[in-house]
């Protein structure tokens, strides 16, 4: 029976001109025997369109839409409709980079105490040029609690949560992304930190596009009462789920991160 890695990408209207790029990197994807890939595409809101820019003969293309909320709630309901053990994100404005769906099933069938992956990004610029994300972890083990610890320093994720794929069961207890109108996926990585360890590959997993039309461009994204009360809410949240996990005993993490 062959299995499957879900892509989950939502898309509104500014975005949707990319998207033709982040299927020909998808497309372009080798994966282990024994394996495929769905897209589940989430319009997010009236008049995306999305499908008419994608192949109509492409059975693993799943095109849905949903009411407007913002990347992370279509980017969850896009989760709703997927099938596949692993999840991994992709935003309809990034591509991935080759052999990343490999490197992420490799790491995750391989090692059962490891929840979810993410790798090295370059920034795409509009020139067509790439700048990288600075401030790297080293490749491979990210113990449980240590993306908390940076960004408490930092008030910024070290790790790129635009790379996330993680285990479907771990995805689900957490209710997909925070419905946030930015940084849900930073809401997510620190809750896949509280609950499981990570997996850092140094290898380009993604590139990350940068342009005007992109939610990061706005002004209340980095400063102000919202960004304040996202990033409260987002501690509030990572902080609950370390002192619920803290209870556990350690030896259960890996029945936890299973696929039933």
């Amino acid at each position: 029976m062959t299995k499957i890695i879900s892509i989950v990408t939502p898309v509104h209207g500014p975005g949707v001109r990319f998207i033709t790029d982040a299927y020909r990197s998808i497309d372009a994807q080798e994966l282990p025997d024994g394996w495929s890939w769905e897209w589940c595409v989430q319009e997010d809101g009236d008049g995306v369109d999305a499908a008419v820019q994608l192949p109509s003969d492409d059975p693993r293309i799943l095109v849905g839409s949903s009411r407007q909320g913002g990347p992370h709630v279509a980017r969850t309901m896009a989760f709703a409709r997927s099938t596949g053990q692993y999840v991994k994100s992709l935003d309809a404005d990034d591509r991935l980079a080759p052999g990343v769906l490999a490197r992420d099933i490799a790491v995750l069938t391989s090692r059962a105490d490891v929840g979810w992956t993410t790798s090295r990004v370059l920034d795409l610029m509009e020139d067509g040029t790439t700048r990288a994300f600075e401030g790297d972890p080293e490749a491979g083990l990210l113990p449980r609690g240590s993306s908390y610890a940076f960004w408490e320093q930092h008030r910024r994720p070290q790790i790129h949560p635009a790379t996330l794929c993680v285990r479907r069961p771990l995805l689900a207890l957490l209710g997909g992304w925070m419905a946030l109108p930015a940084s849900g996926d930073t809401g997510l990585l620190l809750g896949l930190d509280a609950l499981s360890h990570g997996w850092f590959s140094d290898e380009i997993g993604l590139l990350y596009r940068k342009h005007a039309d992109q939610i990061t461009t706005h002004p209340a994204h980095s400063a102000g009462s919202e960004w304040e009360a996202r990033m409260s809410l987002i501690q509030e949240h990572a902080v609950a789920l370390r002192a619920w996990s803290g209870i556990r005993n350690a030896s259960d993490a890996p029945d936890l991160l299973q696929n039933h």
